[in-house]
């Protein structure tokens, strides 16, 4: 009889972990911000099928990247959790802490099991105060840990460059306009140091408001509101350009200050619906 195959429990886990987080770099990153009026999601997803931004309860929000059906089964479950917990006790008492603790325990259950894979996502948890520094955001990654965030936070892809870029230019404050602006600003940059220019079209943006009247914070920012956001965000960075412009040449009347934000779209991963990423057939977002 042959002897088995020995793998420490050491390097087991870090297969594991290298596994999962290969996964998750193959989607397309997902980009939390805090600002003035509330917390903002922007994602690059052309899919309006698959969404990976999704109300979670009152004043809580929920974004993945990695398998969508990794993260819409744990997005369900999180639903019904807080539906159970509100409907037994009080609505008050469903929190992002509370959310985040169910997930990390979830997530850590699988990625500890060696009988199954471990979930190739990572996800962010957001709940809406009553103030700016009442806002709570946990990130979450594939082995179940619990990462309390300020300000803002980046998962997929190329998180690590896009979260450098957002901590350099984040700051208190600042309007829905500026906030989407720098999200799609950090979402357009490639690993090569590079720029692509990304569309209404191509994106995902949701808010948590506390300003709205309604119980819901949750709202989708879709069509015209999203365009006119965005072009608001151009608009001001032409108005900028034209000034500078005026500064420098004393006859100067208004230049051409619209910048496009980069060059042509490279290097996108197919990671829409099904099978585009190659990956097993199942969608990676």
């Amino acid at each position: 009889m042959s002897t088995p195959f020995y793998v420490s429990p050491q390097q087991a886990m870090a297969d594991r972990a290298e596994y999962a987080r290969k996964g998750i770099a193959r989607g397309r990153s997902v980009v939390v911000l805090q600002y003035t009026d509330g917390v903002v999601f922007v994602a690059e997803n052309p899919s309006r099928a698959l969404h990976k931004v999704s109300e979670i309860y009152d004043r809580i929000a929920f974004a993945a990247v990695g398998k969508y059906n990794e993260f819409e089964n744990l997005r369900i479950g999180g639903v019904r959790y807080a539906d159970l917990r509100g409907y037994t006790y009080d609505r008050e008492d469903v929190t992002a802490r509370g959310l985040a603790n169910v997930y990390a325990q979830t997530l850590g259950t699988i990625f500890s099991s060696a009988a199954e894979k471990p979930y190739e996502v990572e996800l962010i948890v957001a709940e809406v105060g009553a103030a700016p520094e009442d806002d709570q955001i946990y990130r979450l990654p594939h082995d179940g840990s619990i990462v309390d965030e300020h300000g803002s936070v980046a998962v997929g892809g190329n998180a690590d460059q896009i979260s450098s870029y957002l901590d350099q230019r984040h700051r208190d404050g600042m309007t829905l306009a500026e906030a989407l602006k720098l999200a799609v600003e950090s979402l357009s940059r490639d690993n090569n140091g590079g720029e692509r220019r990304l569309t209404a079209e191509q994106l995902e943006v949701a808010t948590l408001d506390r300003t709205r009247p309604q119980q819901r914070k949750f709202k989708r920012i879709l069509g015209r509101q999203l365009s006119r956001l965005l072009d608001e965000s151009g608009g001001a960075d032409a108005g900028d350009a034209a000034a500078d412009a005026g500064a420098g040449e004393s006859g100067a009347t208004g230049g051409k200050g619209a910048k496009d934000s980069g060059s042509k779209d490279n290097g996108k991963k197919g990671t829409g619906p099904a099978g585009e990423d190659g990956s097993e057939g199942e969608p990676l977002l």
